[in-house]
């Protein structure tokens, strides 16, 4: 697979790094037009230049990854669509979600998908492995906290990240988790949600749900503050026979006879976690190209859960309810 990168943020360098050592990838161009992104990419790649536009990149692959801040999706997107590459899109589909409907609509039979690590995380498939054995899944509630926001090493994006019109950690992160809910449970609707914001365009500071996957209920509540760490987050399955949760991103684990939760055996940390799960996605990312079934998040997928998320921040209220 011939591989492009659009965007050499944090994710674009994350994929960029997994991409130079995987066996089915060669990296063909990079392309951003911040200012510093040629030497950040001459540090990581220093036989690899910067293409001198998004056109250039696009031709020179057979797949590219888009990982630009969101308002810049779409049009990416379609450049790349119609130029006949695969496309992988980095969530949320776009900042504006009636676009992010049209592009959808637009897309289908396409090869796209969007990376959603938990496709290819092996604490997800573990998780999944483990549901039949907890009876049917009676609820999901996930919780996530954050020291500050954005988190330390995503200070760099701050201009956008902190911003209510396309950051905010709702978006970033426990999108996350509503996709993995949907995994489990079955396509996603919001009942009702809110959101807290300071004044002015910052991004929320709290936010809550209840939503459906399938017929499934799920609880969803967040917040910045109230942790000494720097992140928290728990995805809890809760079947008759028992309960199952992701724990900090990467911890699969089962609540014990004793009371207790045990990890899976095979458990790791995310930083270690992380490479093993952008290889699962570059493998799949290789099949979609060759026009291959994959188990990759599709755009369908993640327009339900970016229309949760945009529900929840918009403070919507089940229907016949009173805003007053």
């Amino acid at each position: 697979m011939k591989l492009a990168i659009m965007g050499l943020g944090i994710m674009g360098e994350r994929l960029l790094r997994a991409a130079l050592t995987h066996p089915a990838t060669e990296v063909v161009a990079v392309w951003d037009p911040a200012p510093e992104a040629a030497a950040r990419l001459a540090c990581i790649a220093p036989g690899l230049a910067l293409a001198p536009d998004a056109a250039a990149a696009i031709a020179a692959a057979e797949a590219v990854y888009v990982a630009s801040p969101p308002a810049s999706h779409i049009a990416h997107g379609r450049a790349i669509l119609e130029a006949g590459r695969a496309l992988f899109l980095e969530k949320p589909l776009a900042s504006d979600l009636a676009a992010a409907r049209a592009f959808v609509a637009w897309a289908k039979g396409r090869r796209a998908a969007v990376n959603f690590p938990m496709a290819s995380s092996p604490a997800t498939a573990q998780l999944l492995r483990w549901l039949p054995e907890i009876g049917p899944l009676r609820a999901i509630e996930i919780s996530c906290a954050f020291a500050a926001w954005p988190r330390a090493w995503q200070r760099a994006a701050a201009s956008w990240l902190a911003r209510r019109a396309e950051g905010g950690f709702t978006r970033e992160v426990a999108s996350h988790f509503l996709f993995l809910a949907q995994r489990a449970g079955g396509p996603l609707r919001l009942i009702e949600g809110s959101a807290d914001h300071p004044p002015g365009e910052g991004s929320e500071t709290a936010a809550r749900a209840r939503l459906l996957a399938g017929e499934v209920h799920v609880r969803f509540e967040g917040r910045v503050g109230g942790t000494e760490r720097e992140e928290t987050n728990e995805t809890r399955l809760i079947g008759a026979a028992g309960e199952i949760r992701l724990r900090d991103w990467s911890y699969a684990e089962r609540l014990g006879p004793d009371g207790l939760w045990h990890a899976a055996p095979d458990a790791l940390p995310n930083p270690a976690m992380r490479p093993i799960t952008l290889a699962g996605q570059l493998d799949k990312l290789a099949a979609l190209t060759r026009g291959e079934a994959t188990t990759l998040a599709t755009l369908e997928e993640a327009l339900a859960v970016q229309e949760a998320v945009e529900g929840i921040l918009a403070g919507t209220q089940p229907r016949g309810a009173s805003s007053a």
